[in-house]
């Protein structure tokens, strides 16, 4: 197995870290602060073809394959300090348009994926629940058919782009007492009847990322906008959870490669007692144990690319990495804070933000308690 990338693929890393670097570098501290979207920085992104990374050409993508979408991803997470933006793009592919992409009917991708790809749509996920987060298939969301159309009632929580997303694919049960069996998936658009987005949830990091409620009250969705066939929706939201714990992590990837040359450079020049920090053995440990936490992460999340491309299921892989990477990066985000010490616990130094970000990757596209239940069962245990 080798993992190098290609020339063609380090050549796109390389142009999606100069153009983060150079179109999405604002004044995010005020941003992360006021909780804000940057509608801009997503018409850049998409601009650069962002969105549209792993969807066919004839849908408008740009038809990358797993390993070439991870890298540009993992450029991104490099160039840009705005996870919360990168974060938002990560939960419209892999749980939007990916979904459609492989469920949906011709029309329903005729007439979604190209203004998914282009920014002038906004997906999100409508599975998690007020009383069923990590039990999602305990839904109590409920369609009923009334001729041609379902009527959708129940409300989904921790929707992330909630408050901003035009097409949400949202899951809901056709019979309470058929369990999973009952799930389907559901293409639901902003503007249908009985469609509204609760306040917006506050959170202690990815603040940029807008998250609230979605309620559908007697909401009305025509069958054509049924995603597969009727009690299909597990394997829907299956699909969307590998593809999102295969690759929201690459951007963490770049995050945490950014923060080690960070560090490295900082443990260099900053003085103590006469000699750079670098020198003391409990500086530089901290800083090879972030180097060993990188490139291991960066094997994993980059073995899943490798696996799908050769037809091989992944999902012991993807929950392997996303478990693995998540509590690497965290522990790497508290380790840079603490070799730059005072400076780095300040505000105005990013590593406290990027430390904030990171906790939210040992819960978002299930939570590392869910991913050693997966990967123990797929162990036979």
């Amino acid at each position: 197995m080798d993992f190098a990338l290609t020339p063609a693929q380090q050549e796109l890393q390389t142009a999606a870290i100069r153009f983060a670097q150079d179109e999405l570098s604002d004044d995010l501290a005020a941003r992360d602060e006021q909780s804000v979207f940057w509608h801009e920085g997503w018409k850049r992104c998409a601009q650069f073809g962002v969105q549209g990374l792993p969807i066919a050409p004839e849908h408008g993508g740009g038809g990358c394959d797993l390993v070439t979408t991870i890298a540009v991803m993992e450029g991104l997470g490099y160039g840009c300090r705005d996870q919360g933006l990168l974060f938002s793009i990560n939960a419209h592919m892999w749980t939007n348009s990916i979904p459609i992409q492989r469920f949906g009917s011709d029309e329903q991708k005729r007439k979604y994926l190209p203004r998914l790809c282009d920014g002038s749509l906004i997906g999100a996920n409508g599975a998690s629940e007020p009383e069923s987060g990590s039990d999602v298939y305990a839904m109590r969301t409920r369609a009923v058919r009334d001729g041609d159309d379902y009527v959708i009632n129940g409300t989904k929580m921790f929707v992330t782009n909630g408050q901003i997303a035009d097409v949400i694919v949202a899951y809901a049960t056709i019979n309470p007492e058929w369990g999973a069996a009952g799930i389907t998936g559901f293409i639901i658009e902003k503007g249908f009847p009985g469609v509204h987005a609760g306040k917006a949830l506050h959170k202690m990091g990815l603040r940029t990322s807008p998250m609230s409620e979605l309620i559908f009250d007697n909401c009305r969705v025509p069958v054509a906008n049924r995603l597969g066939r009727e009690g299909r929706g597990v394997d829907v939201f299956n699909c969307s959870m590998e593809w999102e714990r295969s690759c929201i992590l690459a951007t963490c990837l770049g995050t945490m490669r950014r923060q080690l040359e960070q560090c490295l450079a900082y443990a260099r020049t900053r003085k103590q007692f006469g000699q750079p920090i670098g020198r003391y053995q409990s500086v530089s440990n901290k800083i090879v144990d972030m180097k060993l936490r990188l490139e291991t992460a960066r094997m994993l999340v980059y073995q899943i690319g490798w696996m799908r491309q050769n037809g091989k299921a992944a999902d012991l892989e993807a929950a392997m990495a996303k478990l693995y990477t998540s509590e690497s990066f965290v522990q790497s985000c508290l380790d840079a804070v603490q070799i730059h010490g005072g400076y780095g616990y300040m505000a105005e130094f990013p590593f406290e933000r990027e430390l904030r970000d990171a906790v939210g990757s040992t819960i978002y596209s299930g939570t590392s308690e869910i991913q050693r239940n997966i990967i123990a069962k797929r162990l036979g245990l």
